[in-house]
């Protein structure tokens, strides 16, 4: 099975926004300590935080900004009080700085809500302060437009199982990446990534599996920076959205399909129960999963051994105990 140990005993490299480890940079002189980061997920994850205001030199305390512009436009970050106070191009400078000197992490983590650092549904203002719509703070936009294969989430919404099993999931995923492909670039490397990541994709998004594949049959044909370029995003992006349980439920019935040489009759109806009652979300997925991976250890081929989906994330977490 895929194994986290290398990764586990250093911690997985992850942004995070400063005020939810506990540090007081918000604008108030406040924090908003995240109980889940600190307590659950630092002991696999090891936070960078960041504060893009506080970086930026607005101080502590400070006049709050928020987002001000008309739909279809770019907003822009400014003060409540001081109205003509401009700062998105101080933010987006410290935004841009941040990105060439991370790009070794796996993830960020951001305060929900924030005119710098919310994922989505931040407020957006009219100029004569009433309420207009809704974007993405500042900071988000910086990495959306220069590190587009991050993975994202807001602290609120790892409340969510999907959520928070999808933003590990790709965690992990791109940590496998840039450990396996991005240290020694090579088409072999790729090859061998996209091997073990066929369950993950068909699991998130079969289309991207099929094209992905037919992609790279072709690879060896184009130079590799090109091929690297075009892969990662792509592959991403398709996990970007929490798999189904229709989905899920198609790469289990795969993984069954390699082992129904192995397993008798009834051992094999027991497994077709278990991920049919899966699907119809009368157990999670931690059911049928811990079922297959006991015959696989067993009768698993090393290919189907080596998928990443049977095994994205540690296991201590238990976050497929809940999707």
């Amino acid at each position: 099975m895929a194994t986290h140990a290398s990764a586990a005993n250093t911690g997985i490299p992850v942004g995070i926004s400063a005020c939810l480890t506990g540090e007081e940079v918000r604008y108030n002189g406040g924090h908003k300590r995240s109980r889940y980061c600190l307590n659950v997920l630092a002991d696999c994850l090891r936070f960078e935080t960041f504060c893009p205001e506080l970086e930026a030199g607005l101080g502590v305390p400070r006049e709050p900004i928020r987002l001000v512009g008309r739909p279809g436009e770019t907003p822009r970050a400014r003060g409540t009080k001081t109205t003509d106070r401009d700062v998105t191009e101080r933010i987006e400078r410290v935004g841009e700085s941040f990105v060439e000197a991370h790009r070794h992490l796996r993830g960020f983590i951001l305060m929900k809500g924030s005119p710098s650092c919310g994922l989505e549904r931040v407020k957006v203002y009219h100029e004569n302060g009433m309420p207009s719509h809704v974007d993405s703070g500042v900071f988000v936009r910086v990495l959306r437009h220069h590190f587009p294969e991050l993975p994202l989430e807001e602290e609120a919404r790892l409340n969510d199982p999907a959520l928070r099993e999808n933003f590990m999931t790709r965690v992990y995923a791109l940590d496998d990446w840039k450990r396996n492909v991005e240290e020694a670039p090579s088409h072999h490397a790729l090859l061998q990534f996209h091997s073990r990541q066929k369950l993950l994709l068909m699991a998130h998004r079969v289309e991207a599996y099929r094209e992905l594949g037919r992609y790279l049959a072709e690879a060896h044909r184009r130079p590799l920076d090109e091929t690297l370029a075009y892969y990662l995003p792509t592959f991403m992006e398709a996990l970007s959205k929490p798999a189904s349980r229709k989905t899920h439920a198609n790469a289990l019935l795969h993984v069954l399909g390699c082992l129904k040489r192995s397993l008798d009759g009834e051992t094999r109806r027991d497994l077709l129960q278990s991920v049919e009652e899966y699907r119809l979300e009368q157990v999670p997925l931690a059911v049928p999963m811990r079922l297959l991976n006991h015959h696989l250890k067993r009768h698993g081929s090393d290919y189907i051994c080596g998928q990443s989906y049977l095994d994205p994330h540690p296991y201590e977490l238990g976050l497929r105990n809940a999707v």
